[in-house]
């Protein structure tokens, strides 16, 4: 049977519909808050213990795979998961549905907030700036103690912190990226890779929730009716964009081009998804004049408060640019870009992920990505999260305020950043 029959049969096997994915996400979009952990758990109860559309060590392997990969990893696994429902159009269907309902909202306040100029003198932008600070510290703590426990995670986290600091450039954070990689495999010893991982060691976007046993995922597999062939195709696409949109935006200096480039790469070079991307957008939006500073950080606190993936930012900042495409053409372009390499990555990978996946070499390889993703991430937390974010002691004692209502009071992000803005609002 050749490759395109074997694809067509496989294609015959999708045990659902278009539709059922669709509805199944919406719902899922309109209430995951809490951030990439919590869509995980949400994921799993939806869809192994409620509808049983997957097994528990199915979806164990799936989450290994999109932690492993650049870019929003429970984006990533709700891609996946529609691919392997209904093909394609299930993959798409799932991204819109999850995606949508917190990109229009997003966009919603970039025009609330273009009304009002920059809003730079606001109290509730004030407060909103300063949970921001909050937030960003639980992730990097929570991380940490993850993706950071010993001393050579530790010293590969704080290097990578040390250098981006020193210097603050985007190709410098995605070579501390290949430098922890690299050093990972070479000095992180076997032994240090727990056995049967519970998503500790290998996370990005979705780590130590205990919800999975990639012991158990390496006994049962996830069919997506995909070939080799498609999988070698839509990486070859990943690549070319990623070496061609570069020069092709600088050839023609055309604006919305430009666009594409900006958030494709941020999409295809973040490891660790989530807030990770904070300092590669920040560089390449805000450094360039496209997003004011006061408009980047209200925006990313905004994000914090509503569901979905916190890539949807990418529309607030594409309707909130300067220069070229801008508004709801602006915003269109930038959620497209900068999940497009989500996409063709999930795409690409997964035909291949059932043999990588049980190599030591990149099990250790993955342990010092992550470990640098901790430092790169630490680095934003300075700047530019606390530098803009905290001006005053009152926004101090807010961000402070914020960050004990997550930590000790289990306060959801979202309603810590609704409720810093309300304060901000009434007494800043």
């Amino acid at each position: 049977m050749s490759e395109a029959m074997a694809d067509v049969g496989n294609q015959r096997r999708h045990p659902g519909t278009i539709g059922e994915v669709f509805w199944t996400f919406l719902r899922l979009g309109v209430t995951s808050f809490g951030g990439p952990v919590a869509h995980l758990g949400f994921f799993r109860e939806t869809f192994v213990a409620r509808r049983k559309w997957l097994s528990d060590g199915a979806y164990a392997d799936l989450v290994a795979l999109c932690q492993f990969l650049p870019g929003p990893a429970s984006s990533q696994v709700g891609m996946a998961i529609g691919l392997q429902r209904a093909g394609i159009g299930g993959l798409l269907a799932a991204w819109f549905a999850f995606t949508m309902p917190s990109a229009i909202v997003l966009v919603v306040i970039a025009f609330g907030i273009a009304s009002f100029g920059d809003g730079a003198d606001m109290g509730w932008l004030y407060g909103v700036k300063s949970a921001a600070v909050a937030v960003v510290a639980q992730a990097v703590l929570g991380m940490a103690k993850n993706l950071t426990p010993d001393a050579k995670r530790a010293t590969i986290g704080g290097a990578a912190m040390i250098i981006i600091l020193l210097v603050p450039n985007p190709l410098v954070q995605v070579l501390a990226i290949v430098a922890g990689g690299v050093i990972g495999l070479l000095w992180l010893r076997a032994e240090a890779v727990v056995d049967g991982d519970s998503g500790v060691d290998n996370a990005g976007e979705g780590a130590g929730d205990g919800s999975v046993s990639n012991g158990e995922a390496a006994r049962q597999g996830f069919g997506t009716g995909l070939s080799r062939g498609v999988g070698i195709a839509a990486l070859t696409v990943f690549l070319l964009l990623l070496v061609g949109l570069p020069v092709a935006a600088a050839a023609t200096v055309d604006a919305g081009l430009r666009l594409v480039d900006v958030f494709y790469r941020a999409g295809a070079l973040v490891f660790g998804g989530g807030h990770v991307v904070l300092p590669l957008l920040d560089t390449e939006t805000v450094a360039t004049g496209l997003v004011g500073h006061d408009t980047f950080l209200a925006g990313y606190g905004a994000a914090q408060a509503v569901p979905g993936p916190l890539f949807t930012f990418a529309a607030f900042l594409g309707a909130s640019t300067t220069s070229g495409p801008t508004g709801l053409i602006g915003a269109g372009i930038a959620l497209a870009a900068i999940f497009l390499p989500a996409a063709l990555l999930v795409i690409g990978a997964l035909p291949f992920w059932e043999r990588l996946r049980r190599a030591q070499a990149v099990r250790r390889a993955l342990m010092g990505i992550n470990a640098a993703v901790v430092g790169i991430l630490a680095a934003a937390l300075y700047d530019p999260v606390f530098t803009q974010g905290i001006t005053s002691a009152a926004t101090l004692a807010l961000a402070v305020g914020v960050f004990i209502a997550q930590v000790k009071w289990k306060l959801p992000a979202w309603a810590a950043v609704i409720a810093a803005g309300l304060i901000g609002f009434a007494f800043l």
